[in-house]
């Protein structure tokens, strides 16, 4: 008999991972990949929580006559999203009281850690969310679905982690053709890439709101597993990669990774494995994600060689988030922050010094990107003035930044902070709060896009990918890519260029500078043509 398996995507967005659409995190291929790797001619259908509310009664029908289905979910860093709604609590409940006949299993982060509706909200456990599932995969859920497929569901352990990529990088290889059930293939579908887990700073708990630590020692893979995955991928038609999935690229092939605080990154190792990349997905997107400021400042010369090697095959437009969260000393020590705001502030000068010059695309090659946390232990007014303070020193010194996230602290279960935070932080602050955002929205952010994407600037290859009023929000494909806002409804699919002419807080308005064309053009030398 043929296995038979639903898939219900509700999303994941983690301090090391995106999978909200366009993106697609690794736990889908994961899964998929794992009963695959099995059962070669299981029948898997793929469906994400936004396809599902459009069909609710198909989905259902779907699922209901699966004989597994598997939730993913898991929106441990809850932002704002474009085109896509991350599941909610209380859908996640709603979809186990609706899995009446099919054995359903509620996995990711959420069930791990739980979730909240966004930053400051209640989190609700993993016990609330997952009372009417089957199981409650709280380990990797393609070690648990290889168990159970093979020695049967009383054997296998939910709780089961893997400690090696042994088992996985088959899983990810066979995973690799969810991606064609995706409602973004063949358009902006963005691929997400990892390259290790764990955080460096493990053995030091890390930041005190960070889950990453929890998951121990880093372990890494081969850089030849990630380059044959992104190989394969291109080869099933996906044109974007981020190289996301890691608290660190710059620390990815170092000998200290997870010894030391602040690794020295090792150039040679992060140019062999973009070499590579570049390779094996030709001409597509090819961004990157999270960097430890800290790890730039302490180790200088190695850093600026490692972001030349990622600079030198990447794609121009590309963001190197780092997580600053405060500018308050006092807060940094209480939360064992990454980095200090010296740290921050040096490593800001680094990236801007290798990555400011405009690429193809229009947009700079490498820029920061900059992360504040609010509602952390030790969290005064005197911190938001730091903060406020931090944003005008970059300015003074014609810093560029590409974007500027705010979020209220989300706490979860198995974070230092859940044992000895109060939300009476967040409500004392609120006034404080409130003024910060707003300062940054009106005045920080529109001024960093003056900069980064001045009038007249063309930004080529925008993908449209929502409609509102009379109104058109387009994008590139990559990390963090610019909206731009076009006058009037255009259709989808469409890609075009776009000249600027105006800025808004976190946006540019922009006019077309032709007709919609294909995805393929969108290249270095068919934008110089």
């Amino acid at each position: 008999m043929v296995l038979r398996v639903t898939v219900l995507d509700g999303y994941s967005d983690e301090p090391a991972g995106l999978g909200v659409p366009p993106y697609l995190d690794v736990y889908p291929r994961y899964a998929a990949g794992a009963i695959w790797s099995v059962e070669k001619d299981a029948l898997i259908k793929y469906y994400t929580i936004d396809r599902a509310r459009e069909n609710w009664t198909a989905f259902c029908k779907d699922a209901n006559s699966s004989n597994i289905t598997i939730v993913l979910a898991g929106t441990i860093v809850p932002g704002k999203y474009l085109a896509a709604t991350p599941i909610t609590p209380e859908e996640i409940i709603n979809v186990g009281m609706s899995l009446t006949s099919t054995l359903s299993i509620l996995a990711g982060p959420v069930a791990r850690f739980g979730m909240g509706r966004g930053g400051g909200s209640p989190v609700v456990g993993p016990h609330t969310l997952g009372r009417h599932y089957d199981v409650v995969v709280k380990g990797d859920i393609d070690a648990f679905l290889r168990s159970m497929l093979l020695e049967g569901l009383e054997k296998a352990d939910p709780l089961v982690k893997r400690e090696s990529y042994s088992d996985a990088e088959r899983s990810l290889i066979y995973g690799a053709r969810i991606v064609l059930q995706h409602p973004n293939y063949g358009y902006n579908l963005t691929l997400e890439l990892e390259t290790y887990r764990g955080c460096t700073r493990w053995f030091t708990g890390g930041c005190s709101f960070c889950v990453e630590p929890s998951y121990a020692m880093p372990v890494q893979r081969d850089k030849r597993d990630i380059i044959r995955e992104a190989e394969t991928l291109y080869e099933l038609g996906v044109r974007a990669f981020r190289v996301g999935r890691q608290s660190d690229i710059l620390t990815y092939g170092s000998p200290k990774l997870g010894v030391e605080e602040a690794p020295q990154p090792n150039p040679e190792e992060l140019e062999l494995l973009f070499r590579g990349l570049r390779a094996a997905v030709r001409e597509s997107t090819l961004h990157i994600d999270n960097v430890n400021p800290a790890v730039i400042a302490r180790n200088e010369k190695a850093a600026i060689r490692a972001l030349e090697a990622i600079v030198k095959y990447h794609t121009p437009g590309d963001v190197a988030a780092m997580g600053i969260e405060s500018a308050d000393e006092r807060v940094v020590r209480m939360n064992n922050l990454n980095a200090t705001p010296e740290d921050s502030l040096k490593a800001i000068e680094i990236v801007n010094k290798v990555g400011r010059h405009v690429g193809w695309n229009g947009l700079p090659h490498l820029l920061p990107g900059v992360n504040f946390v609010l509602g952390l232990l030790g969290e005064t007014k005197e911190t938001f003035r730091r903060n406020i303070e931090f944003l005008e020193t970059l300015l003074k010194r014609n810093l560029l930044v590409r974007r500027i996230n705010i979020r209220r602290v989300l706490v979860l279960p198995g974070t230092r902070l859940y044992t000895s935070w109060n939300r009476r932080i967040l409500s004392k602050h609120e006034k404080y709060i409130k003024h910060f955002i707003w300062i940054v929205r009106h005045k920080f952010d529109p001024e960093f896009l003056k900069r980064v994407a001045p009038k007249g600037r063309v930004l080529r290859c925008l993908f449209v990918e929502k409609t509102g009023g009379n109104i058109t929000y387009a994008r590139q494909t990559g990390s963090y890519p610019l909206v731009a806002e076009l006058p009037g409804k255009l259709p989808k699919p469409c890609v075009l260029d776009a000249i600027v002419v105006g800025h808004k807080g976190r946006s540019v308005k922009a006019i077309p500078t032709g007709v919609c064309k294909s995805p393929l053009e969108c290249t270095p030398i068919a934008a110089s043509a």
